[in-house]
């Protein structure tokens, strides 16, 4: 009963989203569809799943912290696979911790994008990842300790320094992400 609340909590979440949102109507296509929604056997157990990334944002410099994520290859903010019977804010919560070492300052309960996005690796690895994504309240100069078995370090990016970069070394949709910010 605790994951069918869950799953409704989820829908309603996406639902919430703006509709011009590029995957708005698949995602919800996609809950309606099935209840399994978790992540249950790595890589790609069912196929597609839900993750959460956290987006740590300096309001007053206007950048966001993205990490050199080690399995991908690509500068991601922190984030994970939502736990069986997990709310993503919940996910949002224990992967800060885990991945920075800092506990989440969420800006809303809320999520303010969604992507559905194919990963990177082999054929055999590859499967669609559901993206809520979620700011939190994090300082520049806010000390952290990312986690060296997920990430080769972390580094604060401006927009403007997102975009002189090529797109390809980021998850598809960060640019259009940080757009959404404000930032």
């Amino acid at each position: 009963m605790r994951q069918v609340s869950i799953h409704r909590q989820i829908a309603d979440l996406v639902r919430g989203l703006p509709a011009d949102i590029h995957h708005h109507s698949a995602a919800l296509d996609w809950l309606a569809s099935t209840d399994d929604i978790w992540r249950r056997e790595k890589p790609r157990t069912p196929d597609p799943h839900l993750v959460a990334y956290v987006v740590p944002v300096d309001r007053m410099t206007g950048r966001v912290l993205l990490a050199d994520h080690r399995l991908s290859g690509l500068r991601l903010p922190p984030g994970g696979h939502v736990e069986p019977g997990e709310h993503p804010v919940d996910t949002v919560r224990r992967e800060t911790v885990e991945e920075l070492g800092v506990e989440a300052r969420l800006d809303g309960d809320r999520p303010f994008f969604l992507t559905m996005t194919e990963t990177v690796g082999d054929a055999s690895t590859r499967h669609t990842d559901v993206s809520l994504w979620f700011s939190i309240a994090l300082g520049e100069n806010d000390p952290v300790t990312p986690d060296p078995r997920e990430f080769d370090g972390v580094r604060w990016w401006s927009r403007a320094q997102l975009e002189a970069e090529p797109a390809d070394r980021f998850d598809p949709w960060m640019r259009e992400a940080v757009g959404r910010l404000g930032l």
